[in-house]
């Protein structure tokens, strides 16, 4: 059984057609199409550390009222996104244990419809995922370009409708992944989704190291020091940069895998790297591990928070 609660839309097209998968063990290279056997406590473990490590996150930017500002309240909402993969994770495993030892009893009907339940709070981790770190490439452009007008283009209104607008469209769009997950135009549209929002973060982060090393280069020949703005703009145009790589290498194999689940779903080779979902689902947690811990280590406020909430002096 898959951990994860791991969308039925992924779970179906290998699963649907046991001749395909035994095709594509023996002709696409027999040992290597096995897959990968990860334990469940693999799982469990890597989702409590990314629960604590985001809760951490979201209680350092409640605490210290010098982080309360549209931009760090982008961050503390992409940290209740990866909140919601290990809390996805959590709820299965726990529901699954249950069931196995008999401890808990419940009607067909009901364990669908917690399937349900966990697959929408992961289609919604996706969705808003994607969007806050859009929204906070977004921010970080307005930062550098428009820094002497920022405070009044993103402002606390403007900051609470954009994160209401994104929860609410991803949990709609979610709910309608689910409901119609066999279209391959729900497919097509997620992937189309995850594209954009891919292509817009990457032409802000080029615009913006364009702009810091036209800077940069300015200084060197003129011989005077850095600005403290442009400097902490710019090594938040790393950071940033760095959230974007992570997701890109932990979300990647998912995303490829729905643009093989539409373009070839019975060709052997795709079948053969279906059987690899188990890993894929390994490096969706580790990206919400590793966030907080960009988050941390390249914020020195956030950071000192941090260490203030560790050490429960609130």
């Amino acid at each position: 059984m898959s951990t994860l609660a791991p969308l039925r839309l992924l779970r179906e097209p290998w699963n649907a057609s046991e001749a395909n998968q035994s095709n594509a063990t023996v002709g696409a290279g027999g040992g290597w199409c096995q897959g990968l056997d990860i334990p469940n406590e693999l799982f469990l473990a890597l989702g409590l550390v990314s629960l604590v490590e985001n809760l951490l996150v979201v209680a350092a930017i409640l605490k210290n009222r010098n982080l309360h500002s549209p931009t760090y309240y982008f961050i503390c909402c992409l940290a209740v996104s990866d909140m919601l993969v290990s809390i996805s994770n959590l709820a299965e495993m726990l529901f699954m244990l249950l069931l196995e030892h008999g401890v808990l009893v419940v009607r067909p009907s009901v364990v669908r419809h917690m399937d349900n339940v966990i697959d929408v709070l992961i289609c919604s981790s996706v969705v808003s995922s994607l969007s806050f770190l859009g929204v906070i490439a977004v921010d970080r452009y307005i930062t550098i370009f428009y820094a002497l007008r920022y405070h009044s283009i993103m402002t606390l209104q403007r900051a609470v409708v954009t994160m209401a607008s994104v929860w609410l469209a991803s949990t709609v769009a979610s709910t309608v992944l689910i409901t119609y997950y066999r279209s391959n135009t729900i497919l097509l549209c997620l992937i189309g989704f995850f594209l954009f929002m891919l292509v817009l973060m990457l032409v802000l982060y080029i615009h913006m190291f364009a702009l810091a090393r036209h800077h940069l280069h300015s200084i060197s020949s003129q011989q005077k020091p850095p600005s403290t703005h442009r400097g902490g703009s710019l090594k938040g145009a790393v950071t940033l940069t760095i959230l974007l790589g992570v997701f890109f290498i932990c979300w990647g194999p998912f995303f490829f895998h729905l643009i093989l689940i539409v373009t070839c779903p019975t060709n052997p080779f795709c079948t053969c790297f279906f059987s690899y979902f188990n890993l894929f689902l390994i490096l969706i947690i580790c990206n919400s591990v590793i966030d907080p811990l960009i988050y941390a280590f390249r914020s020195q406020e956030l950071r000192r928070t941090l260490r203030e909430v560790v050490m429960c002096s609130w």
